[in-house]
């Protein structure tokens, strides 16, 4: 009688395709998947902690580095807990452009993604198209913050500085050219004999089983559950915007695949009705604290305003005593930020609600019983970074 044991096989926490320093430890009965156990930890980054030694102005920094294919949706995150805090409201024109930014970032994220999913499974050319798109992108928000990741342009009370001229005209060429650029990812991918039989009914996770553990964002959806931060729990004036939020109905890579598709096209809807609604007026709130700097015109009149906003920057602010939870949709999932205000200039603490580190909680699920082959398709539907769940 032959006897079989199980292999044990380590992938990663150096393999490309796990999108980070994320290592598996799989158990395999020849080269189906008996169990998979995701082990983290390996960017030792202790953002959280950081932060509590940093002001409030200070740490927004950090959040840039989280998620960084989504800075501007970290910094937006950040910014509306503190904001709360400090019981705030933000001119109507700083929340439209900050709207129309985080939409801008979810499209490139999502292009990201696209490329390097392609990428892990064998399709190389879509990666050179979608990187002409988010080239574009990037450009635009390089345009506007200076930055071209780490942007900290969202601050507390509004936006570091308004946009230049030529930036809506820059949104409106890229908003007209983008859908076309969307069918021609389509035209290769949709119906590709070989990236439907490497995708469809692979790595299946029900609704049920994405509400057990956490699941937010693209994969949730994808599983047929309408949840969408925008809708559930609107933001930053989303309820005024007119989209949809895409679904799916078998759970699995191909349908992640087909919902941020959709996303995308989503955003950019919701990109055209904010540049097309856009009205003046300040980008900071009045009874904001300076954190972020008069404008450039007023420099000169107004000294002792820039000498505060400098001073704010080196103190802090000191926001009563309290206890706040603000969340947005991410191009993850459900991004929240929970802060404990002693009513220092530091935050007493800071807990982050990453949707990268829920939706990798539900790997082991996704992948038992595939095959090996198979898990490089199930990591990148999920689309984690290793910065975000590495806190």
């Amino acid at each position: 009688m032959t006897e079989t044991s199980l292999m044990t096989v380590n992938m990663g926490p150096q393999h490309p395709a796990t999108h980070g320093v994320l290592r598996l430890v799989m158990e395999l009965d020849g080269e189906v998947i008996v169990t998979a156990v995701p082990h983290v930890g390996y960017l030792h980054r202790g953002m959280e902690k950081l932060a509590e030694s940093l002001t409030y102005a200070q740490a927004l920094t950090l959040t840039d580095r989280m998620d960084y294919t989504s800075a501007l949706s970290n910094n937006l995150a950040y910014c509306l807990a503190v904001e709360k805090l400090l019981e705030i409201r933000i001119p109507r024109r700083a929340q439209i452009l900050r709207v129309l930014l985080a939409e801008l970032q979810r499209i490139s994220s999502h292009l990201l993604w696209l490329g390097t999913h392609a990428l892990d499974l064998g399709a190389m050319t879509i990666f050179f198209y979608t990187f002409r798109e988010r080239e574009t992108i990037m450009d635009m928000l390089e345009q506007v913050t200076g930055a071209r990741l780490t942007t900290s342009f969202i601050r507390i009370g509004g936006l570091a500085a308004d946009i230049p001229d030529d930036f809506l005209p820059a949104v409106r060429a890229f908003i007209e050219a983008f859908p076309a650029r969307i069918a021609e990812y389509e035209e290769m991918l949709t119906e590709n004999i070989i990236w439907k039989k490497r995708t469809k009914g692979i790595a299946y996770l029900s609704g049920e089983e994405c509400l057990q553990f956490g699941v937010t964002g693209p994969p949730l959806r994808a599983s047929g559950v309408n949840y969408d931060v925008r809708k559930a729990f609107p933001y930053s004036g989303y309820e005024e915007f007119d989209f949809e939020i895409p679904l799916g109905q078998n759970g699995d890579v191909y349908d992640r695949y087909l919902v941020r598709l959709e996303e995308m096209r989503q955003s950019n809807r919701i990109v055209r009705q904010a540049a097309d609604r856009l009205p003046d007026g300040p980008v900071c709130a009045q009874d904001a604290p300076l954190v972020v700097p008069p404008p450039k015109e007023e420099v000169g009149k107004d000294i002792a305003a820039l000498i505060r906003h400098f001073k704010i920057m080196q103190e802090g602010f000191r926001p009563p005593r309290g206890e706040v939870y603000a969340s947005i949709e991410s191009s993850k999932g459900e991004l929240g930020f929970y802060l404990i205000s002693d009513g220092s200039n530091r935050p007493f603490r800071m807990r982050v609600r990453a949707p990268s580190f829920n939706n990798l909680g539900a790997l082991t699920k996704m992948i038992a019983g595939e095959m090996v082959a198979d898990v490089v398709a199930a990591i990148g539907s999920i689309d984690i970074v290793l910065g975000e769940i590495d806190r």
